[in-house]
């Protein structure tokens, strides 16, 4: 008898305790069904054409903060130095009027010595202030916004001298316009440069990927079936099965009988092999000598250094590498939005990245690649059905938008008080 109530009680706090730690992710997933059953406009066409577009766009931003993570640097505000980083390297080639896909790989490149050098040196204020990384990651990202709005502003064209009639250039000659076209790449742009070199259907690529992520699955499941540490994870590897399958058919159906899924907007293969490089690359470095440096160096900081680890430097090393990929994330997201809007394109970057990785159920001290993918899907398709939900209630879509901006904070203000809960909740089981 006593046996089974505690069981049950077991049972109870272990269900109360998933729920406490996936409240955030509930609530959206519970959002957007309530705008599907509340709005009358929104089509699934219309959804997943935006859903797409936006994934593509941001996923390799939200993927850009795990490490630091990881490596107990918590969530990195400061990727916004990052996107500064990318926005210089594309108004250079731009300057110049290079383009195509040459034009963007030559602005991932310039980018790149940009953000280490940034990344660096963040990175060092964050060992100067440790246990504070997240007030200081938004600090340096206002601060590095003022180096950034005065090169622009006022050292180009006074400092750096430059033609005034140039089209990214003021009339007056001094700093650059507030909004510069990247012109289409077929007229030798950085507009679509990486989005039109291929793309395949909707419905194909959902094919695809399924299929493949079956196959892994499968793979892991024939390779790990005895091993006493995967058991636990066996019937997480059936549900996902499960997922595949179901995306599998739903997607096959959809191509043979050519229905009107078959409208969504394409995919661009090469920004979705990138993502996937990243999900592989993040997944790997996490496995070798350095990812089992930032998995210590997250986990106690007195621990790794009495082990021999240099603290410092992992640190560092997570600060460059978070702020390089951010850097490349904020070149994929502007050269499919077509225009670089030069002073406030990067000003919300890490806000949105940071809620959109918390949605998906991440926290301060855990977060992965499910949790970067699923809360994109989520956040961004909040951000769809705000405006719509808000028009179907109250008449008024601008009242969806408002409730976006109360969405971004908020998200972020539940998530890190529930981090000081558990916090709570931990230390005082610990003292009893």
């Amino acid at each position: 008898m006593n046996n089974a109530y505690t069981g049950e009680k077991l049972k109870s706090k272990s269900s109360s305790s998933w729920v406490a730690d996936n409240i955030v992710t509930l609530i959206f997933i519970a959002f957007t069904i309530f705008g599907f059953v509340v709005s009358d406009g929104v089509t699934m066409n219309y959804f997943l054409t935006e859903l797409s577009s936006r994934f593509f766009r941001n996923a390799f931003l939200v993927l850009s903060l795990i490490i630091p993570v990881v490596a107990g640097l918590g969530l990195n505000f400061g990727i916004v130095v990052g996107a500064m980083a990318g926005q210089i390297a594309i108004a250079i080639v731009r300057y110049f009027d290079m383009g195509g896909v040459s034009g963007m790989f030559l602005t991932f490149l310039i980018a790149f010595p940009i953000a280490a050098f940034s990344g660096y040196l963040t990175g060092i204020l964050y060992n100067k202030t440790r246990g504070q990384e997240m007030i200081a990651s938004l600090i340096v990202g206002y601060f590095a916004n003022g180096i950034y709005q005065f090169l622009f502003l006022f050292a180009v064209g006074v400092i750096i001298k430059v033609p005034a009639d140039h089209p990214m250039i003021k009339p007056d000659g001094v700093g650059v316009r507030m909004t510069v076209d990247l012109v289409k790449v077929e007229d030798g742009g950085l507009k679509y440069a990486l989005d039109k070199i291929m793309e395949i259907p909707f419905m194909w690529a959902i094919l695809i990927v399924a299929a493949a992520v079956l196959l892994l699955q499968v793979f892991r499941y024939v390779r790990n079936k005895n091993m006493a540490a995967f058991t636990g994870q066996k019937n997480a590897t059936l549900i996902n099965s499960l997922i595949c399958v179901i995306l599998i058919g739903i997607s096959a159906h959809a191509i043979v009988t050519k229905s009107s899924l078959m409208m969504v907007r394409k995919v661009p293969v090469m920004i979705g092999l990138f993502i996937i490089a990243l999900c592989i690359f993040n997944e790997k470095i996490l496995k070798t000598k350095l990812g089992q440096d930032f998995r210590s160096v997250g986990q106690s900081q007195h621990i790794a250094e009495v082990s021999g680890i240099n603290v410092d430097r992992t640190r560092i090393i997570a600060t460059i590498m978070s702020t390089v990929l951010a850097a490349w994330g904020q070149i994929m997201y502007l050269q499919n939005m077509g225009t670089l809007n030069t002073y406030g394109a990067h000003t919300q970057i890490g806000m949105f990245s940071v809620a959109a990785l918390l949605v998906g159920g991440a926290s301060t001290q855990k977060a992965n690649i499910r949790h970067a993918i699923l809360g994109t899907l989520l956040f961004n398709s909040m951000f769809i059905m705000s405006p719509e939900i808000g028009l179907s209630l109250f008449g008024n879509a601008l009242l969806g938008e408002y409730f976006r901006t109360f969405m971004v904070y908020g998200v972020i203000g539940l998530a890190l008080g529930l981090h000081v809960w558990r916090t709570y909740v931990k230390g005082k089981e610990v003292i009893e």
